[in-house]
């Protein structure tokens, strides 16, 4: 099912998979993502789970209000709560990827009540530093005027030419086009909005918080991906009832690098059944 939805001033667009009947499962993308990054792990779940998913603000087709504030976590968090009140879901389980993952850790902190298990894929918990945090922001607004001044398919390519998806390179032609053609679907504008709402150097750093999160929470990073994986495993640390688990052959979207593999993995958490844990180191090679 396919549908925009009008609430509070964003036009959200919204795909749902499985029965209505079944546990929930909301899918948060990354940024310069879009629904259609998800697919591969919604045909793995959704025989289990109604998989929900949407653009966030900024991308794809969902629309939002003409002001940065609107693309802010603080604002997009009770957003997508009053999206889940109007698709009369009290409890969801939640998986967000980068950009998605540091949204759901805000939404599960904030809203906690809401959050049944909760999945963050190559997130962060923000930048608790407030030097770090103002170099975030600035280098964030330079990169948001690269976009307005160069457009989305010049951006697309210099953004994924960084050593952060050099791993991505060894997909299959057929796939990586896919990539593209799913990003080319943003505005310049939209990009940097959300890049201005709700980049890094301007979110609230939630680390802090980490230790107050009670659902069980499962931390999903690429064997190629050291930075996220160290990342992850601190977070691990602080939250009660965590899990790491380390995608093999894959770098920092596990999700579409290695769809089944992440779901052979998620399915038995979000069934309530344990998961192994694996928190061996990456190897020398691993990119950052």
């Amino acid at each position: 099912m396919m549908a925009t939805v009008e609430l509070q001033g964003y036009v959200w667009y919204v795909r749902e998979d499985g029965d209505a009947a079944l546990p929930p499962l909301f899918l948060l993308h990354g940024f310069t993502g879009c629904v259609e990054f998800w697919d591969d792990v919604v045909n793995g779940l959704c025989g289990s789970f109604r998989c929900l998913r949407v653009d966030l603000p900024g991308h794809g087709r969902t629309r939002a209000p003409d002001r940065t504030r609107a693309y802010a976590m603080e604002q997009v968090a009770p957003a997508l709560v009053t999206l889940l009140d109007h698709l009369r879901i009290k409890r969801t389980h939640l998986w967000g990827y980068s950009m998605g993952g540091r949204l759901a850790l805000y939404l599960a902190v904030s809203f906690p009540q809401r959050v049944d298990h909760l999945i963050l894929e190559s997130a962060s918990p923000g930048i608790s530093d407030a030097v770090e945090r103002d170099q975030r922001r600035d280098a964030d607004e330079r990169l948001a005027a690269e976009i307005e001044r160069d457009g989305v398919p010049t951006f697309a390519e210099n953004w994924m030419s960084q050593p952060l998806f050099a791993t991505q390179a060894r997909l299959p032609e057929p796939r990586r086009q896919q990539a593209r053609r799913s990003r080319l679907i943003h505005t310049a504008a939209g990009l940097a909005s959300s890049l201005r709402g709700m980049g890094a150097g301007v979110q609230p750093p939630l680390a802090a918080a980490l230790p107050t999160l009670t659902c069980p929470t499962l931390i999903l990073t690429g064997e190629h991906d050291a930075k996220f994986h160290a990342i992850g495993a601190a977070m691990a640390q602080s939250i009660p009832k965590a899990a790491c688990h380390i995608i093999a052959d894959c770098g920092h979207a596990p999700h579409w690098e290695q769809p089944d593999a992440c779901v052979s993995v998620a399915g038995p958490f979000l069934n309530r059944q344990t998961v192994t844990t694996a928190t061996s180191a990456p190897r020398d090679d691993a990119r950052n």
